[in-house]
């Protein structure tokens, strides 16, 4: 399995290329994407400009990689694809990208859904949010 982590934003042309390679595979009748956008929070007054995401790449990839074969026993997918940024991604940027496919969209809906949330919990990644004042704090997933 290749890394997912992607240095610096996921870029509008990065998702649109992703979508469009899966217009010749005829037994997919259902995609399903989610974008996880930088929000600019405000914390103890303060703004959030950026969020700068690190990670164990050797242990996250290998984690993701169960995720994945699981989730194909689980879900009867045709393909899936996850992204995370690593590096500065500023408030509006999009930093996690999700997208699965498969023959139903019951299929799609519960898959994204599931691995939104086990990579969020399972996977080695760290944001240091970067406030407009230049202060910075550890991001706590919710």
């Amino acid at each position: 399995m290749k890394s997912i982590f992607i240095k610096g934003a996921i870029q509008p042309a990065f998702i649109a290329d992703s979508i469009a390679k899966h217009q010749t595979k005829h037994s997919i009748g259902a995609h399903n994407i989610f974008l996880g956008q930088v929000r600019a929070d405000v914390i103890n007054d303060k703004t959030v400009a950026a969020i700068d995401f690190t990670c164990y790449e050797e242990m996250a990839n290998s984690i993701l990689e169960d995720i994945r074969e699981k989730a194909f026993k689980t879900f009867n997918l045709t393909c899936m694809h996850i992204y995370h940024s690593l590096g500065e991604i500023k408030a509006g940027e999009v930093c996690f990208f999700v997208f699965v496919s498969a023959k139903h969209s019951k299929e799609v809906y519960a898959a994204t859904e599931y691995l939104v949330n086990i990579v969020k919990k399972k996977v080695p990644l760290f944001g240091k949010e970067i406030f407009e004042d230049d202060s910075h704090q550890w991001k706590v997933n919710k």
